[in-house]
């Protein structure tokens, strides 16, 4: 442990290879009582000392055999593996809409007709215009748009042109960064 230095680090690696078991226990008490001194500060703290005698035995790489007045913290429970993650299981069916758009557009579906239901679709459609002008930068016809909802939606949801009011997006110009340094080397006269 870096914030004890190398030297408790040898003297913890001393007390390992120490084989009387009372001399052990003396030179580990010598060592808490070393790694103690280095925060004062902390000394009243109500869990400081199991604290060290944790650091102590993971120093020693649990290897320590000597009676430690506090239950020690398991190795296991130091370097917990994480939990497997369950990645979305189904493809996309537009990977370029993404799945929170084929997600958005199954709820659509299952609301009830209405002006909620009217509000989402417009939502959704001008969400999967802006997401397919990112993908193909040349535009998008609103037609395409209505084809794909009514794909998504299996025929459920026919929305018509004048009823969902799609804007114009355009795709974002990337801007070049200006350098000036190598601006005035091209315009550096040689003599």
């Amino acid at each position: 442990m870096p914030e004890y230095g190398r030297a408790v680090q040898k003297m913890v690696d001393h007390a390992v290879t120490i084989e009387d078991r009372a001399e052990r226990q003396r030179c580990a008490n010598t060592i808490i009582a070393v790694m103690g001194n280095m925060y004062p500060q902390l000394r009243d703290v109500a869990e400081f000392k199991h604290k060290l005698w944790d650091h102590l035995a993971i120093m020693a790489d649990f290897k320590l055999d000597i009676d430690y007045p506090y239950e020690l913290v398991a190795p296991e429970t130091l370097h917990p593996i994480p939990e497997h993650l369950p990645y979305p299981k189904g493809g996309i069916r537009y990977r370029h809409y993404g799945r929170c758009i084929q997600e958005m557009m199954s709820k659509a579906c299952a609301m009830p007709d209405g002006e909620e239901r009217d509000e989402l679709l417009r939502l959704i459609a001008a969400q999967m215009k802006k997401e397919y002008v990112l993908w193909n930068k040349e535009g998008v016809e609103d037609c395409k748009i209505i084809e794909d909802i009514r794909e998504y939606s299996d025929g459920q949801i026919n929305p018509s042109e004048d009823q969902l009011k799609l804007g114009v997006y355009r795709a974002p110009v990337q801007q070049l960064k200006f350098n000036g340094k190598n601006q005035k080397k091209k315009n550096r006269k040689k003599y």
